[in-house]
């Protein structure tokens, strides 16, 4: 039978896997306390690392619906639940693991969908949303700015041609 304090546990768990939009699990043997604080600090504030207790989380991460990390749940076992930019957080995961090779990175998933260790490490190596966001605002920008070029030339062309034939017209009227 489950004690109270499990079962708060285990809510709690099911609450930030539900909350989050990226979870990425660890292995953080070897680490120090120290270690770990400037860990969770490299995540940025939209993250939470927690050391957590292997069967409660897995229970609970099914009842979050998901499933897909159940292999992942062996040998101490960390999770960043993640609530902002997922890319932020793996780009802190994988620096602090260049530095730091007692940590290592099992997995996670993505808005439900599983990541492997190879794919946070390649999440962690696109741009951030912002950055994205603004390359994309200013290729709109550029092709509105050639859309606004042709549409000018467009009248002025046609005022150009009337004026030329209403030369051409004059010239052939007054040579007669």
């Amino acid at each position: 039978m489950a004690t109270p304090e499990k079962a708060a546990a285990v809510a709690e768990l099911t609450e930030q896997f539900r909350n989050s939009s990226a979870a990425v699990l660890t292995e953080y043997r070897g680490l120090t306390v120290a270690q770990l604080k400037t860990l969770r600090r490299s995540l940025g504030e939209n993250a939470q690392y927690a050391v957590v207790k292997n069967t409660l989380t897995k229970i609970a991460a099914n009842e979050a619906g998901i499933t897909t990390l159940d292999d992942l749940f062996n040998g101490p076992t960390a999770v960043a639940f993640v609530t902002g930019d997922p890319v932020e957080s793996a780009k802190g995961l994988r620096d602090f693991a260049k530095d730091n090779p007692n940590l290592v990175i099992k997995g996670g998933v993505l808005d439900g969908k599983a990541l492997s260790a190879d794919e946070i490490k390649k999440l962690a190596d696109l741009e951030s949303r912002e950055v994205l966001l603004s390359k994309l605002a200013g290729a709109f920008k550029g092709k509105q700015s050639q859309a606004a070029s042709v549409f000018q030339a467009l009248p002025s062309k046609l005022v150009r041609t009337v004026d030329a034939l209403r030369a051409k017209q004059a010239e052939q009227g007054g040579a007669e």
